[in-house]
């Protein structure tokens, strides 16, 4: 029989704890950390959550993961994003992984709770020139999933290599290793990246938005199953297709060899 945790250990009260006690990562009262802003014209669809904890290097404490998580919440329901961009805006770094410093304040349950959120979080989105797992080199494990999700991306005996020596790889490496997709020379505003991610959103924008989502879930779901039941999982996704309106248009657009006007629907 599965006991009901104490009050005191309840997931959600410890959540509610850590905000109320303010170990807001900058220092009392520094406002949001992160921005929402959804582009116009062109680029309508898309839209960009922008990271702001400059002293803390954008560090994911408790401040930010919560506002991240409420903040995918709200976008997950809005039918007008068809592409989503994370974005730093502070000069030279992407994200220094979760707040250390944070974290030695909190409890053993508090770090449970914390460590459950950030997993969370990580399962909602999915991340530089320099860039690591290294856990172990602050007597840690990845527990956000890193344990998990390395493996998948480069194979079970690079994923030991790589977490259990902490090393740090710079983009050419990571490219190298299948960890990223694109690796761009900087230019002087330390925006370059941001630059190539807003082309590829670009690039996503015009397609349906419908049978992109379906695919995101086929290949996602997928890759947790063997083949078969990958391609059950597929005939699903392409099932949920078949009726839409979007389907229709490329069809239509086709035949009269002019550009499909998608709707989402």
């Amino acid at each position: 029989m599965l006991r009901a945790l104490p009050r005191a250990l309840r997931p959600q009260r410890l959540w509610k704890a850590l905000l109320a006690r303010g170990c807001a990562s900058d220092g009392a009262a520094a406002g949001p950390e992160i921005q929402v802003r959804a582009l116009l014209g062109p680029d309508q669809g898309i839209t960009e959550i922008l990271m702001n904890r400059p002293r803390a290097r954008n560090a994911l404490g408790n401040v930010l993961v919560g506002e991240l998580l409420e903040a995918l919440a709200r976008l997950r329901e809005d039918q007008q994003v068809r592409v989503l961009l994370f974005r730093s805006g502070v000069k030279g770094v992407f994200c220094a992984g979760a707040d250390l410093k944070e974290r030695e304040q909190m409890s053993q349950a508090e770090v449970g709770v914390f460590v459950q959120r950030l997993r969370g979080l990580m399962n909602e989105i999915a991340s530089s020139a320099v860039m690591g797992l290294i856990e172990t080199t602050r007597g840690l494990l990845p527990g956000a999933g890193g344990t998990q999700r390395l493996p998948r991306c480069v194979g079970v005996a690079l994923a030991k290599e790589l977490i259990f020596t902490g090393r740090r790889l710079n983009g050419i490496q990571a490219q190298a290793l299948g960890l990223v997709n694109h690796t761009v020379s900087q230019n002087e505003e330390g925006d370059a990246a941001y630059h190539q991610a807003r082309a590829l959103a670009q690039e996503i924008l015009p397609q349906a938005p419908t049978a992109v989502r379906l695919g995101k879930v086929a290949i996602d779901r997928g890759m947790e199953v063997d083949i078969a039941s990958g391609m059950v999982i597929e005939g699903m996704c392409y099932a949920q297709n078949i009726p839409t309106r979007d389907r229709l248009e490329g069809m239509a657009a086709f035949r009269e060899k002019r550009p499909p006007k998608f709707v989402g629907e």
